[in-house]
């Protein structure tokens, strides 16, 4: 039932009960007045029966008397009675007394009334309405038959005016009619009002709800499912014609956000929708697929230069200057276009050649535009090989962890393992995970792998000496999802692991995104007893900033200032050093990655760095292949020496 329908039928409603509470009032009040004109007639049609003593004689047809007439006259002064008559018991009228003449009658006029009085034996009363002149408007008649002895011997009429009466009662009926309907109508309207509003902000509601389901939030624009599903449909009903993909990509969009911040980000994604909208058609569907990225699904068109004018018309619309809270940006952006029929015919390997078509133009210099062409063919297949692997490891759990491990400098002893993902295709041979989390980044499956990576590894670990801590990483699009805390909470519980012996590690990217939100999700879960690590740190633009925001419980040094070691670099041992005293003064502890010899393993030592991770102490491993002296706790361990291979692991027991 729609909206409007519904309305309808409320006010329908509405007019139907003022309409019966009118009527019930109306039959209320002519039923109280007919019994008023009748108790009133049949009181003076008594009152003569009982004032008359010749009452008998005047129904054979006799002259009343003198004491007759005059209470005949002193009726019609005092009372409300316009007409008296007797009958005799054949109810043919003898006598009629009203304000002009008391008299006999015509014998010959009969009363039905009368004579059914007779009949019966009791009164007979009729209200009747008028209009003749000499009538009153509104007015009741009683025939009552007088008996004596059990014999009938005269019927006694009295006509009473109710004209007077009847308009009292009928300015009491309006004004409780009109009383009672305005009452039934506030108690009918305040609840509808009520319920209506509550429908309208349900259907609003349950209307934005289904919009956030297939748009973006931010944007308003349609989601990567919805612009799949309309691809599918547009690839459907193309019938001879063409269709064109592009695929969108804002240039240095993360200078912005590091810049203006993350709302200032937010600001300009918003623009730079508004402007793609209003560069396209109508017809045209406009979507933004995830972070700086957007896709324009362009149907109906007669060759592909009619998709290069649009593209172009979008890259020098965004190449405008956009005003952010008083402050200037410009970007670039970067566009592949995939067309049908010629690269492709469903919508994943369409938005896929689009895809490929963007990365090329990037590979080129960004700020272009690259058409999808048949070299790419080869590079697609790959993307499109890989894609099916990781659903299909999704789907059939086979996905792997490797452990690598955690090894206290000054206690020479392995102290915990970091879980690292691996992907096997289907001839057995490893997907690098740079190339496979990518890919599952840009599917939104990432998320449902890491809660996958965060379980196993839970269970994994408490398989493991009390000893022993595990580090997971964990990506922006896990806390994009929501629920971090929740997953962590419940993988704990699952496995019966100790809070204390997770470690979360994120990267400072993650924090660009929306600062707060995140910092606000990492207390609840530091507030669970789960240690939380700042990874790659020294990377970034503000990594400093964030140590004073967030008490982080170790900063972990990333591995690109190892390499520069050396007599020849003094600059980057400075800066190692100058980090881990910065952590040591904020009361935490500092692990290094990437160690890979001995002279690296002495400058650590040297520098006080409390762990460190790399080759040097083992290379990532599935937990089964973990020799099983490494897991034991060392009391006091011998020097270290260099080794290429795991059996290094089982030197530093």
């Amino acid at each position: 039932m729609s909206h409007q329908q519904t309305i309808r039928i409320i006010i329908l409603a509405l007019f139907a009960v003022i309409a019966g509470t009118w009527i019930a009032v109306k039959q209320t009040t002519d039923q109280l007045l007919y019994q008023d004109a009748t108790s009133t007639a049949r009181k003076w049609a008594r009152q003569l029966a009982e004032g008359v003593a010749d009452l008998e004689q005047i129904a054979h047809g006799e002259e009343p008397s003198a004491a007759s007439m005059t209470f005949f006259r002193w009726s019609q002064l005092i009372g409300v009675v316009f007409r008296y008559e007797i009958f005799n018991r054949e109810g043919y009228s003898q006598l009629m007394s009203d304000r002009r003449r008391t008299g006999p009658v015509d014998v010959s006029e009969f009363s039905e009334a009368a004579a059914r009085a007779v009949r019966i034996g009791e009164p007979v009363v009729a209200v009747r309405a008028s209009e003749a002149p000499d009538l009153p408007a509104f007015f009741a008649e009683a025939y009552v038959p007088v008996t004596v002895h059990g014999r009938t011997i005269a019927v006694v009429a009295a006509s009473v005016d109710q004209t007077e009466e009847r308009e009292r009662y009928t300015q009491t009926f309006v004004v409780a009619a009109i009383s009672l309907c305005l009452l039934t109508a506030l108690a009918f309207i305040l609840p509808a009002t009520a319920w209506h509003r509550r429908t309208n902000e349900k259907r609003l509601a349950d209307a934005e709800i289904m919009f956030l389901a297939t748009h973006d939030g931010m944007t308003r624009l349609a989601n990567r499912g919805h612009f799949s599903e309309a691809l599918g449909h547009a690839l459907d009903q193309r019938g001879e014609g063409r269709l064109a993909v592009h695929y969108i990509n804002l240039d240095r969009f993360k200078e912005v956000n590091d810049t203006l911040g993350h709302q200032g980000g937010d600001a300009l994604l918003r623009l730079a929708a508004e402007r793609i909208r209003a560069s396209t058609r109508a017809e045209d569907v406009v979507a933004r697929l995830g972070g700086d990225e957007f896709a324009v699904l362009q149907p109906h068109i007669a060759d592909r230069g009619q998709a290069e004018s649009l593209a172009y018309r979008i890259l020098d619309i965004l190449a405008e200057p956009f005003v952010i809270n008083g402050h200037e940006a410009t970007i670039s952006t970067s566009m592949g276009i995939a067309v049908a029929p010629e690269d492709g015919l469903e919508a994943e390997r369409l938005l896929s050649s689009a895809d490929l078509a963007l990365y090329h133009s990037k590979a080129e210099g960004r700020g272009r535009v690259g058409f999808f062409t048949s070299d790419m063919d080869a590079e697609l297949q790959e993307r499109l090989r890989l894609e099916r692997c990781i659903r299909e490891a999704l789907r059939d759990d086979g996905f792997q962890l490797h452990f690598q491990p955690l090894v206290d400098m000054a206690q020479a002893n392995v102290v915990g393992f970091e879980a690292l993902l691996r992907l096997k295709d289907a001839d057995g041979q490893p997907i690098p995970p740079m190339t496979f989390i990518p890919i599952a980044e840009e599917m939104g499956l990432i998320a449902k792998i890491g809660t996958w990576v965060i379980h196993q590894a839970c269970h994994t670990a408490a398989q493991w000496p009390p000893h022993l801590s595990i580090a997971v990483n964990l990506s922006a699009a896990q806390f994009e999802a929501g629920g971090v805390t929740e997953i962590v909470s419940a993988a704990l519980a699952d496995a019966r692991l100790p809070p204390h012996r997770l470690q979360l590690e994120i990267t400072e990217s993650l924090l660009l995104r929306d600062a707060d939100a995140i910092m606000l999700e990492l207390r609840r879960i530091k507030a669970l007893g789960v240690a939380i690590v700042m990874d790659d740190f020294g990377t970034g633009y503000s990594s400093l900033s964030y140590l004073w925001r967030f008490p982080f419980d170790k900063i972990k040094i990333d591995r690109a200032f190892l390499p520069s070691l050396g007599a020849e670099n003094r600059a980057a041992e400075m800066i190692v050093r100058t980090m881990v005293g910065l952590g040591h003064s904020l009361q935490m502890r500092v692990t290094i990655e990437g160690v890979e010899n001995a002279d690296q393993v002495a400058f650590v030592r040297d520098i006080g760095c409390d762990e460190a991770q790399g080759y040097y102490f083992g290379r990532p491993m599935p937990a089964n292949d973990l020799p099983a002296r490494m897991l034991m706790d060392v009391q006091q361990a011998p020097p270290m020496k260099p080794s290429p291979t795991v059996g290094q692991l089982q030197s530093i027991t």
